[in-house]
């Protein structure tokens, strides 16, 4: 496996930071040594976002790293997600020094690192690659739309959200791990750097297809997933929301891409604003009932289950709030990273399969 120290200077447990957070928790590719950012330094990653110990020390620099490691890593990863894609000034030093020692870089921002004249020239001078990975591929190469999803017969769930870098893809890979290990054959579908940069074998970069071809390329990943693996349930990761005025290619992709038996939905309660320019603009966070009836409209379908996003709330405020959703929703909710997707696989397989072991029902 190779490893990788994970840049994400400022932004450590921070929404702009999911990249970074997503590969401490979930990393198939890379073995992770450490997160940089100087704020959270001397602290543990997975204390700082999870409560528990993750063995990835955080450091305040590159060279503090190097000096603390005993070993050098062959990777550095830009580890935040802007608006808009572009790289962070203030990244700018640790990628130097990552090429100057001979470190390659990979990034999945819009803004490609391999383009960047300095980059580019310090990379060629110390024999390194810079790999960008938020790309489409060659036009000849993508695939159209051909209606293919709904032929496949295995359950699809896409989990949509009120609202953009809410965990989206967290509650996707711990559902699709939980529903494994009970015995119903599932597969994760990435649409987004952050799950690419983790090693899933199945997705695309969905926000660098153009327009024409979003969709297909989507399909023909999901197609890929249901013909190489043949699952009994494909859980496709989500992008942005349905309801968000800046991001309404995504959530209406995917749907119409997976042609959804069913939906989980992410829901970040104390989030006041949308993640977009939340000083500026102040967008109103979405809603269970109205992401629920768009759900109804564009999918086709209705939810199956709520998944929390517990980011400024106490415990007390959590369960206030699932056993509130419960209730008027007549659907089960829980937070996935605390209690775990129990409740969400129940409802999946009571709902969709014969028995525990991955048979399905007609």
């Amino acid at each position: 496996m190779e490893s990788a120290l994970v840049l994400c200077e400022g932004a450590f447990n921070k929404t702009g930071g999911k990249t970074a957070a997503g590969l401490v928790r979930h990393s198939l590719r890379f073995k992770i040594l450490g997160i940089l950012d100087s704020t959270s330094a001397g602290k543990d990653a997975g204390e700082v976002l999870d409560g528990k110990k993750a063995g990835i020390p955080i450091f305040s620099s590159f060279t503090d790293a190097l000096k603390k490691l005993n070993r050098k890593p062959d990777y550095l990863i830009v580890g935040v997600a802007t608006v808009g894609g572009m790289l962070p000034k203030a990244f700018r030093p640790a990628i130097r020094e990552a090429i100057k020692h001979k470190v390659n870089i990979i990034s999945g921002l819009h803004e490609w690192l391999e383009n960047d004249a300095e980059f580019s020239k310090l990379a060629k001078e110390h024999g390194v690659t810079i790999t960008d990975i938020r790309k489409e591929p060659p036009l000849e190469k993508m695939h159209y739309y051909r209606n293919l999803a709904s032929k496949m017969d295995c359950v699809r769930i896409p989990i949509l959200g009120t609202d953009a870098a809410s965990g989206k893809r967290t509650t996707a890979i711990i559902l699709t791990k939980e529903l494994n290990e009970r015995g119903i054959k599932t597969v994760f579908v990435a649409t987004g750097q952050t799950g690419l940069l983790q090693g899933f074998k199945y997705g695309i970069p969905l926000d660098a297809i153009r327009g024409d071809y979003v969709v297909g390329e989507l399909e023909n990943a999901v197609d890929l997933a249901y013909r190489h693996e043949k699952p009994d349930v494909i859980i496709v990761e989500g992008q942005g929301a349905l309801s968000h005025p800046a991001y309404v290619t995504g959530s209406r992709a995917i749907v119409a891409a997976s042609a959804p038996t069913t939906v989980v939905l992410q829901h970040a309660p104390k989030r006041k604003w949308r993640t977009y320019h939340e000083t500026e603009l102040h967008l109103p966070n979405g809603t269970i009932d109205c992401e629920r009836e768009l759900i109804r409209v564009f999918a086709g379908c209705d939810i199956i289950g709520i998944t929390i996003n517990h980011q400024n709330m106490t415990r007390a405020e959590v369960v206030q709030s699932i056993a509130e959703y419960e209730r008027k929703h007549g659907i089960p909710a829980c937070d996935v990273l605390v209690d775990g997707p129990g409740k969400i696989a129940d409802a999946i397989i009571d709902r969709y399969f014969a028995d525990r072991k991955g048979k399905r029902k007609h």
